[in-house]
């Protein structure tokens, strides 16, 4: 006979103050609901190996824009130049490159397609994970998820969307940081970065997810986590930029890793948070009867 699977054991959210706690504010129910499926669901862990596999994608996209750089500046010494004093010289790896030896920098197309190909699997991957981690806080049971050839095609959809979608923003809050923007004109930027994202990680968490939600479920995440993308990609690129940029050659290096794994836990945290945030209002009319008749 097969061992009976393990149940995760109760946390503190569940002890007696705490229920007493919970039945008196519905405030406190939810954030004590989202601190204990967070733990259940392993919410951490899920974030981690998702920035784990989002780092792994980065790195193969330095490549192909390596390569590209290469290409377009073959026989063009006065672009080169204007890319050396331009934002470019700032991006890790590329833009020490750029400063020390740019003649290094040529087109190759084996190392273009082998670029794009590890970009591809590891976002793949990433988008993958990012099903199973949603489908874990919504506690979907495995016959019901989505097959590996469906689950890939899923992933693969959401790389195309969320790809654009990041081009749009970075774009958008470019301009913002930009002298000479007023401050008008900087708010409605600002606003449309965040309805950019709002609507990009609404659809995502609807097609990674492996059940139909309607908007009630989906919103209240979604909104939350795109204030936050667009917060991050204002204030936190700002802040690695100027680290990276004031950093000796060889700290720059460990900078730039340090500051790419840190970018993409804080995504991958919030965006799961969103998602944590969503599970337990939905589950709140069920949980608010349980205390109630306990």
């Amino acid at each position: 006979m097969t061992a009976p699977a393990k149940q995760p054991k109760p946390g503190w959210t569940s002890r007696a103050f705490a229920l007493r706690v919970r039945s008196r504010s519905r405030t406190l129910d939810f954030v004590f609901d989202g601190i204990d499926g967070f733990r259940r669901h392993r919410t951490g862990r899920h974030a981690a190996l998702l920035a784990h596999y989002g780092f792994l994608s980065i790195f193969p996209l330095l490549l192909v824009l390596t390569t590209i750089l290469g290409f377009v500046l073959q026989g063009d010494p006065g672009l080169r130049n204007r890319i050396i004093n331009s934002a470019l010289a700032n991006i890790p790896i590329i833009g020490q490159t750029l400063r020390v030896n740019p003649a290094d920098l040529h087109g190759n197309v084996v190392v273009l397609v082998v670029g794009l190909g590890g970009s591809l699997w590891a976002g793949t991957k990433t988008f993958v994970f990012a099903q199973i981690a949603i489908n874990d806080i919504w506690e979907i049971p495995e016959h019901q998820r989505p097959s590996i050839a469906a689950s890939r095609i899923r992933a693969l959809l959401a790389i195309a969307v969320v790809g654009v979608a990041q081009i749009g923003t970075a774009i958008v809050t470019g301009i913002i940081g930009v002298s000479g923007v007023s401050w008008l004109n900087r708010i409605l930027l600002a606003l449309s970065a965040v309805v950019i994202n709002v609507a990009v990680v609404a659809g995502s968490y609807r097609a990674l997810t492996a059940r139909h939600l309607t908007r009630r479920q989906l919103l209240p995440g979604a909104v939350g986590t795109g204030i936050s993308f667009a917060v991050l990609q204002v204030f936190g690129a700002t802040v690695v930029l100027h680290a990276i940029t004031n950093a000796a050659p060889v700290y720059g290096t460990f900078a730039s890793v340090i500051g790419l794994i840190t970018w993409m836990s804080l995504h991958s945290m919030v965006a799961l948070l969103g998602v944590e945030a969503n599970a337990a209002l939905d589950r709140r009319p069920h949980q608010t009867s349980t205390l109630t008749t306990s």
